[in-house]
This record gives structure tokens, sequence and C-alpha cells, in this order.
């Protein structure tokens, strides 16, 4: 894992500070950005500094949900090339088929315990995502 910058965006308060103090807790300097909402975090990717290394993304959320970001993001042609990492309760089959259509790099259902949600986030920022191409058997993480 190298020094890089993490957006994540989610509706719920808990579950950003959840987050971020799994984030704290991981040996490497990461600049975390957390957003209560998709159209705040799309105003920070569309105007950086800092420019995101990975974004993390909830999928339920009041206004622009987690598949509207989606949708903006891999249809920009300025960010696209950007890892989305889908952070959702969810881990409904179609819901996983619609977010790798729209261009997702990854799929993380939530866990429950502390140590699996680092677990999980270290081993997302892990991934090489010049090279990593998702696909059915790649795609969802399970921890």
């Amino acid at each position: 894992m190298r020094d890089l910058t993490i957006f994540y965006t989610d509706d719920d308060e808990d579950d950003l500070s959840i987050f971020t103090d799994a984030v704290e807790s991981l040996s490497k300097e990461i600049n975390l950005q957390t957003y209560s909402g998709g159209d705040k975090l799309l105003n920070a990717v569309n105007h950086p500094p800092p420019k995101p290394s990975v974004i993390f993304l909830d999928l339920n959320m009041p206004g622009k949900n987690g598949f509207d970001v989606l949708g903006e993001l891999k249809g920009s042609k300025e960010n696209r090339d950007i890892p989305v990492v889908i952070f959702s309760t969810s881990s409904e089959p179609g819901i996983i088929a619609k977010c790798l259509d729209l261009g997702a790099n990854y799929f993380i259902t939530k866990p429950v315990q502390m140590k699996d949600i680092i677990k999980s986030i270290e081993h997302s920022l892990n991934i090489n995502w010049k090279e990593f191409v998702p696909d059915s058997k790649t795609f969802v993480h399970k921890p």
C-alpha cells in the first residue's frame, strides 16, 4: 500500500465515523475525505485538489444515490479512470451485477465487525488498479 487519497461518501454519520476509524488504524499515511452525500462527493471530485486515488461509495443515499454517482463518474472522461469501490450493505446479486455493468471496479458488502472492515479496506487499497479487471469472479470481496 502506498500513500494515497481516499474519498468516501455515505449518508449515515455512524458509517462515516466507522470507516474513518478503520482507515486511521491502517499503517500507511492516508488522506481520507468523507462526504455525506453523492452531490458533495461529485463536487469534490470535479474540483480538485485533492484528486482521489480511490473512491468508496455507498449505494443507498437520498438525492443522488450511489448508482447515480457511479454513472456520472464512469461517464466522465476526466474521472472514469478513478477506481470506484462500492461499499454497501447490499449483497443482492442484481445490485452487484448493476454496479459491475455501470463500471464499478470492486464491490464490498459492509462487514459488521471492525476487524473485517479494516481487512476489506486494506485489501481494496492493495489492489493494483491499473492491471485489475473486474469480472463476475473477482468483483466481489468476501471478508
